[in-house]
């Protein structure tokens, strides 16, 4: 697939895929607790914690977005932004072995943070080195 084509691809797909944690960090922080159904009710520590951690969540769906427009070369910017989904995703997973299996779109988000994301980056990198190629442009070199 010619470098270009990829690029636009993941492009597309990242611009979908962020909308995840955008809007469902921008959900957590106007709506706390009540954002996840029925668990409506939190203690106000709690409740500051999770507007804190979808606040984070939040960022990081802009982050995503910041690396759209030049995707081959923001590489160090994707990966930051995959790091921390990741640890997410690693959290959730001992939350999953200590209290027990979560409701679907927590499995989900469990499986979009430790195998899609992972996949993601690797296509980022294989985009960026193809642009390094093909423009023989050594500032695409350093930052994949």
């Amino acid at each position: 697939m010619p470098p270009r084509v990829s690029k636009r691809l993941l492009q597309v797909t990242v611009a979908v895929l962020a909308l995840i944690p955008t809007f469902a960090g921008a959900a957590g922080v106007l709506m706390g607790p009540a954002f996840l159904g029925g668990e409506a009710f939190a203690s106000v520590s709690l409740d500051s914690h999770l507007r804190f951690l979808s606040g984070t969540f939040f960022a990081v769906g802009l982050a995503f977005y910041a690396a759209i427009p030049s995707i081959e070369r923001k590489g160090a910017l994707f990966r930051l932004a995959a790091a921390l989904v990741f640890t997410g995703g690693l959290a959730r997973l001992i939350s999953l072995l200590a209290a027990g299996m979560p409701t679907w779109p927590h499995v989900a988000g469990l499986i979009m943070e430790l195998a899609v994301v992972p996949a993601l980056v690797i296509w980022q990198t294989r985009v960026a080195r193809a642009f390094v190629k093909q423009e023989g442009d050594a500032r695409h070199a350093a930052l994949f």
